[in-house]
């Protein structure tokens, strides 16, 4: 296609959304609209994957070392605990420590764990893998100096398949929303092309190709679609900070010991599914609507 043409095709395109403001406003509007409620579902989603993310760190299991254990042998413990994949943190918890942390629960009779020596060292570890913590508690016990291991395999397990079917709704709804946003902009564009069903008439009168009528209106698709994309982002990035400096700023944060993400931190992601959406509803909405005038 030569160069001239290619411009002229594209400034038909750009002429048909201004020339068209009800048609352009009416598609712009239900974009924005559809594309605003994919960006809610998907910041949620996104929200909920990563406060799961921040509970599975959280869980972990504590390694009770033998009484015997020299300091070297007890360093050299945490750095292999610490070395292997799918471990997130160690904290070391010497028996004094341990002993605090008894007389704390025991509040006003403490007293009676005073003469007591049976408490052990041991790490604390997190993981940053949930699915290799039975992996990485088999490999450890098999540690010299390791007198036994504590865990909430259980825990583990609820939360896995807690996180594993969040995944996979999350997932079917933002293939949903795809489909329904591609249904009801195909038809919304297919109302703009009835109404121009004479210009394209003529047009296969004089013998232009179907290609030649086609692309004006993919380009008028793919402006709509960028610039609801434009919008859809400034309104969903404005509504999302307000929203979440507000949960923040209440006592939830403190309570609950977990964070949200900010908008900038999926502000990428959120562009890339924008220009993805808003161009290829665009083009498919446009090819969809076309193709019945387009007939011989």
């Amino acid at each position: 296609m030569k160069y001239n043409i290619v411009g002229y095709l594209i400034g038909e395109g750009f002429r048909n959304v201004f020339k068209n403001m009800k048609s352009t406003l009416a598609c712009l509007g239900i974009m924005c609209a559809t594309m605003i409620i994919f960006g809610i579902f998907f910041a949620v989603i996104e929200n909920i994957n990563h406060v799961i993310k921040q509970v599975e760190q959280s869980q972990g299991m504590e390694v009770f070392i033998d009484y015997d254990t020299s300091e070297e042998r007890i360093k050299e413990l945490g750095e292999q605990i610490l070395a292997l994949e799918g471990v997130n943190n160690i904290r070391y918890k010497t028996k004094e420590d341990a002993l605090a942390q008894m007389k704390e629960r025991f509040g006003d009779k403490q007293h009676l764990l005073d003469e007591m020596t049976i408490f052990r060292a041991s790490y604390v570890v997190t993981f940053s893998n949930l699915e290799l913590s039975q992996q990485i508690e088999n490999t450890v016990s098999q540690f010299e100096n390791v007198a036994n291991i504590t865990s909430s395999q259980d825990t583990v397990g609820k939360l896995l398949s807690i996180a594993n079917g969040i995944r996979i709704t999350s997932i079917i709804i933002l293939a949903l929303l795809i489909l329904i946003s591609i249904f009801i902009i195909s038809n919304t564009i297919k109302l703009t092309v009835h109404a121009r069903r004479k210009e394209i008439s003529i047009m296969k009168y004089v013998g232009a190709t179907n290609s030649f009528i086609r692309w004006p209106f993919i380009v008028e698709g793919i402006i709509i679609g960028i610039i609801a994309g434009l919008i859809s982002l400034l309104i969903l990035g404005g509504v999302y900070n307000l929203l979440t400096d507000k949960l923040m700023d209440t006592s939830l944060k403190n309570l609950i010991n977990i964070s949200l993400l900010g908008f900038k931190e999926m502000f990428t992601m959120i562009v890339v599914v924008y220009a993805v959406l808003g161009i290829g509803i665009g083009v498919i909405g446009s090819s969809i609507s076309m193709k019945k005038y387009l007939e011989v």
